[in-house]
């Protein structure tokens, strides 16, 4: 078991500067999952890691010049062969989802970790995705217990109307029930 709560043992560590401390008294108690490619419908390209190191060549694809400025990050990213890097300590504050709201309280990045999962709201999500997905979960729980089943939502939760993903083709029910399953998770 991974004794560390702020790093998952089975991630690559990704220097990123685009992140903060929580504000003081602030106990983490909510999980978003996202989804994220570039350039968009793209994957296996640099274009994540670039952005959340602000490192993006805006004059490498025409997307990236509308995009290249933003100073954004998540905690962690699951690429689809399920590789996972960790760009944030989980007890410091990313910068992942912006104008957001859960239960009338505003500020998400204060009191949330985000994931993001190379992905489309268009396409599935691979089965390796998932498993080091439920992995990454259960550290995170572990670690972090003010988050339930019932705290672990999508983006398009707590920015509804400005924010779709993680998109109509995650299956929610398969990754809830891996989260109670206690045979070991796999990477």
């Amino acid at each position: 078991m991974n004794s560390n709560p702020d790093y998952f043992a089975h991630a690559t560590r990704v220097d990123c500067s685009f992140w903060d401390a929580r504000p003081d008294n602030v106990e983490i108690s909510l999980l978003v999952i996202h989804n994220i490619s570039l350039p968009p419908g793209e994957f296996g390209t640099s274009g994540i890691r670039d952005l959340f190191t602000g490192t993006l060549d805006k004059t490498a694809h025409p997307f990236y010049k509308d995009i290249a400025h933003l100073r954004v990050s998540a905690h962690c990213v699951i690429y689809r062969d399920g590789r996972i890097e960790q760009y944030v300590p989980f007890s410091g504050r990313a910068w992942h989802a912006g104008v957001s709201s859960f239960q009338g309280r505003k500020q998400c990045n204060d009191y949330a970790i985000g994931i993001e999962l190379e992905g489309t709201d268009e396409l599935p999500y691979t089965d390796a995705q998932y498993a080091s997905l439920t992995s990454l979960s259960k550290h995170i729980l572990l670690h972090y217990p003010l988050i339930t089943c019932g705290r672990i939502i999508g983006h398009n939760d707590i920015a509804p109307g400005r924010k779709t993903d993680p998109g109509p083709y995650f299956d929610w029910a398969r990754y809830r029930q891996s989260l109670f399953d206690n045979r070991e998770s796999q990477l």
